[in-house]
């Protein structure tokens, strides 16, 4: 089979294409075809080292494809099944071995690109708009980077609930992108202070969330933009990781909640992962939440991707393509 595998931490040139052997499955374990592997800003943090993987790794968390073998014990799964998984590492391959508890079964009117392009996506707008945002009709929230990967799905999920969704964009065609999946107001942050329209869109009352993938630009101040008793989701660091915050600093701009989420955290249980899945692939496959693929790359070009995704001018989902 093979692999992008990184043998030490760097830059995009880290990234190999490697002949292995193709490993059959152990116990518990089924063996994946993978049709679209899912490029996301994890697989940069731990290629360059920002997050510690053990080396040498073979990068991607996210991926489709077909089931070609199963281990021992693997009784609901088969040969021929189409299947998808975020979460277990592996997916910049032709093939990999993923634990059977981890994959979920793939609507019929589901793509194996789609669902590369949704389930961790998808999964982490799900888990900030319904577990951490809580949003009820009639909330508003702050989504940063509201045209990307992330931030186009939880425009659309946080107006599935009822809220009224702000979002940051670069541009003028990241705006219209935005719109399109139902923000309600989009601040251009690079032509106006995203703290003055957010107070001035509110009427000085501030959001219940603020959903912030950007880290270092944005965080400090998207603190101001909340309301007494919001919640800060930081749960990506594009721009950087941010400096250490006072507890204090909660207190003083109105008793804020702030929390470092993970997606692995939000689906531990083999019931919670069924749940959110269900809910996004369902979605998708009703076509109520549209996924938007940016580009797919051979995966012979995953370091063109991550050069692409690391730029910050994608819009959507980037894939790779065994």
């Amino acid at each position: 089979m093979k692999v992008i595998r990184i043998a030490a931490t760097g830059g995009p040139e880290v990234l190999r294409l490697e002949d292995l052997q193709t490993p059959e499955p152990g116990p518990g374990q089924a063996r994946v075809r993978i049709e679209a592997a899912g490029v996301n800003f994890i697989d940069i943090y731990q290629r360059t080292g920002l997050y510690k993987v053990p080396l040498p790794y073979v990068p991607g968390l996210e991926a489709a494809g077909t089931v070609e073998a199963v281990g021992p014990g693997v009784a609901d799964l088969r040969p021929g099944d189409r299947v998808g998984w975020a979460g277990a590492p592996g997916a910049y391959a032709t093939h990999a071995v993923v634990p059977a508890d981890r994959l979920v079964r793939l609507p019929e009117r589901v793509s194996a690109r789609d669902a590369a392009a949704a389930l961790l996506q998808g999964m982490t707008a799900h888990y900030l708009a319904v577990d951490i945002g809580a949003l009820q009709p009639g909330d508003a929230c702050l989504v940063h980077a509201a045209a990307g990967g992330v931030g186009l799905l939880l425009c659309q999920i946080a107006k599935r609930h009822g809220a009224r969704v702000i979002g940051t964009v670069s541009t003028e065609a990241k705006a219209a992108l935005a719109r399109q999946a139902g923000a309600d107001d989009v601040i251009l942050y690079t032509r106006q202070d995203f703290v003055a329209e957010v107070k001035r869109l509110t009427g000085g009352a501030g959001v219940r969330a603020v959903f912030d993938g950007v880290g270092r630009e944005t965080f400090e101040r998207g603190l101001d933009c909340l309301r007494p008793r919001g919640v800060m989701a930081l749960f990506g660091q594009s721009s950087g990781p941010v400096a250490s915050v006072d507890p204090q600093l909660l207190s003083a701009k109105g008793s804020l909640f702030l929390t470092r989420p993970t997606l692995f955290h939000y689906v531990a249980s083999r019931a919670e992962l069924e749940r959110r899945t269900g809910d996004v692939l369902g979605w998708v496959a009703d076509g109520t939440l549209k996924v938007r693929i940016d580009r797919a790359f051979p995966l012979a070009e995953a370091a063109e991707a991550h050069r692409a995704l690391a730029s910050r001018q994608t819009a959507g989902k980037l894939l790779l393509i065994p």
